[in-house]
């Protein structure tokens, strides 16, 4: 009877320490402000949720999982979940990630002032000569006859102008590909199991899939917001990608 009875409390207690429950928390940044569209991960299921508008989530796992928080903006944080953290809420201090400015090289010497910046370079004589040369050739009035037509030539009429069609993007997708890839990085991507080498492919099969972007390239500029949307278009799209090619 003894044995029977430590048996069952012996699977019991196996069952509850591997039954697997909700794990609940909070994401904020370092001066307290919630943070939304953030996107946690729980590496070992795999399964990949958003905060909300407060920065709360929500997401199943067990104690000895770990919990990856990712967003654009933000330096990348893992969180080894406790037993504690089943029975209480878990908190996320985000820190904003550091952007690095290049060096500037500013040449000692430069004051705005013409005179005192010509005397300071002290340019060679003869390039002075040249550009006082060229400044005055500019300055005259061509002969008019050297412009003229030639007998016979075809002579373009003066009229109100005409639309030489619209202006093209400054970005196409290969430079919004890029860009995605730069500020998101190969982690970001890694961790979605995506490999290096397909990367480029992934970010082309979403974009290809719907991804609002017409503002994107007319402009050139891709904003937090672009990203975040970027994000969840990729969660949907990240299903259909690891499918096999006839059920795409």
């Amino acid at each position: 009877m003894k044995f029977k009875l430590y048996f069952l409390l012996t699977l019991f207690f196996c069952i509850n320490s591997y039954a697997q429950s909700y794990i609940f928390g909070k994401v904020i940044s370092e001066d307290n402000a919630e943070i939304q569209d953030v996107t946690v991960i729980n590496i070992r299921t795999y399964e990949m949720v958003v905060t909300n508008r407060d920065g709360h989530f929500m997401i199943s796992g067990r104690a000895g999982d770990e919990l990856r928080f990712v967003k654009a903006g933000y330096e990348r944080l893992g969180r080894k979940i406790s037993s504690e953290n089943i029975a209480s809420p878990v908190n996320i201090t985000l820190a904003r990630a550091t952007i690095l400015i290049p060096e500037v090289e500013v040449k000692q010497g430069i004051t705005g002032n013409l005179k005192i910046d010509a005397k300071n370079l002290n340019r060679p004589k003869k390039v002075e000569k040249l550009i006082k040369d060229i400044d005055k050739y500019i300055a005259q009035k061509s002969d008019p006859r050297i412009l003229a037509a030639k007998p016979g030539e075809f002579v373009q009429p003066k009229g109100q102008g005409f639309f030489i069609g619209k202006v093209k993007n400054k970005w196409d997708d290969i430079d919004l590909m890029k860009y995605l890839h730069s500020a998101l990085g190969d982690e970001y991507f890694t961790d979605l199991k995506i490999e290096k080498p397909q990367i480029d492919h992934f970010i082309t099969y979403v974009l290809a899939g719907g991804f609002e972007r017409k503002s994107i390239l007319k402009y050139g500029f891709c904003s937090d917001a672009d990203l975040n949307r970027f994000q969840r278009f990729v969660l949907m799209r990240i299903s259909s990608y690891r499918a096999p090619q006839t059920q795409r």
